[in-house]
């Protein structure tokens, strides 16, 4: 698909093409289910060692291109791996390669917002040579979960001489809001620098409009979540923990596939933050985000444990982002729409 200012284009993780984390196909099947759903662009995934010329078969026999790489890393540890990753993508014909950076270095430190500028151009001098754009993700358990430090890092990018880059996850946002289990957390790691308020995208200045506004956005994962998401009672972390609670079925769940009731407008939330996301990119000139994954997966945070097929709800998810951007499209100034 060849991009154009203001065109998008619609994909899925590797990991959301499987039924549930107890039934993972092969790389091939998963490929092959993306292509006959009809409606799947793209594949994002960083593959493993090992598994590069199984997915280079497995995207050149079903015709789905990979167009995004994405993975999680420790500073002082992780950089020779994120590396080869931006270095893998660009063998697949990534164009992006979605980045996750812990909240503590090797050492066990916290990583400072100049650490997380300074090495964010490290990874642009890099992804310039190799053509693969780095996209810092806002994510839980890693820096950017603290999401005051969202601007300040990329005010610090911006006097360094670039422009920082993120990948918006607004699942992560959504699921806190009215969440007394994760105001609770977050005290008492210390993130209390943000509004949680401000998560509500109908807060007069939304951290979504403040990321949009300075045109940091360009790449998006689109995985529901709803206000006071439930934890995920079904699956549990090493440590004894339940699940965080971080992804909402889309679909409704069949009888005995989900721990809690299933509510569609629960959803509302979720699709106003997508909604505006692509309002503002379909009548802003200059916007940089060019494509968005479905990311319904089956892990612990998410859907572990849970009877529901994460590669439905994926495929739903997808039908419903068309529709809105092409709403989002249609409703755009006449004046705008020229590209």
């Amino acid at each position: 698909m060849t991009m154009t200012e203001n065109s998008l284009a619609f994909g899925v993780t590797l990991n959301g093409l499987a039924y549930s984390d107890r039934e993972i196909p092969s790389i091939d099947t998963r490929f092959r289910i993306a292509r006959q759903a009809g409606i799947v662009d793209y594949i994002e995934y960083s593959p493993r060692p090992g598994e590069i010329d199984e997915v280079l078969l497995a995207s050149e026999r079903h015709g789905i291109p990979v167009r995004a790489g994405s993975l999680f890393y420790t500073l002082g540890r992780d950089e020779p791996l994120l590396e080869w990753n931006m270095r893998v993508s660009r063998q697949l014909g990534a164009e992006v390669q979605n980045i996750q950076i812990a909240p503590m270095d090797a050492s066990g430190a916290p990583v400072s917002d100049e650490a997380i500028a300074r090495y964010f151009l490290v990874c642009a001098e890099l992804g310039s040579l190799l053509d693969v754009v780095p996209a810092f993700e806002i994510h839980i358990n890693m820096w950017s979960e603290a999401f005051d430090r969202i601007m300040r890092v990329a005010e610090l990018v911006d006097r360094l001489g670039a422009q920082f880059n993120i990948t918006l996850d607004h699942s992560h946002c959504v699921f806190k809001v009215d969440n007394a289990r994760e105001a609770a957390l977050d005290k008492a790691n210390g993130r209390t620098g943000f509004d949680h308020a401000r998560l509500d995208p109908s807060h007069p200045n939304s951290y979504y409009d403040e990321w949009l506004s300075a045109g940091l956005v360009v790449h998006a994962h689109a995985r529901a979540a709803a206000p006071d998401n439930p934890a995920n009672i079904l699956a549990r972390h090493p440590n004894g923990s339940f699940g965080r609670g971080v992804q909402y079925p889309f679909i409704e769940p069949r009888k005995g596939e989900w721990h809690s009731p299933w509510d569609e407008r629960r959803l509302d939330m979720w699709k106003a933050v997508t909604n505006k996301l692509f309002a503002h990119h379909a009548s802003t000139p200059g916007s940089r985000l060019r494509r968005i994954s479905a990311e319904f997966i089956p892990f612990v945070d998410y859907g572990a444990g849970s009877g529901y097929s994460v590669s439905e709800n994926n495929m739903a998810c997808i039908k419903w982002l068309r529709t809105s951007w092409s709403a989002a499209l249609a409703a755009r100034d006449p004046a705008e729409a020229k590209t």
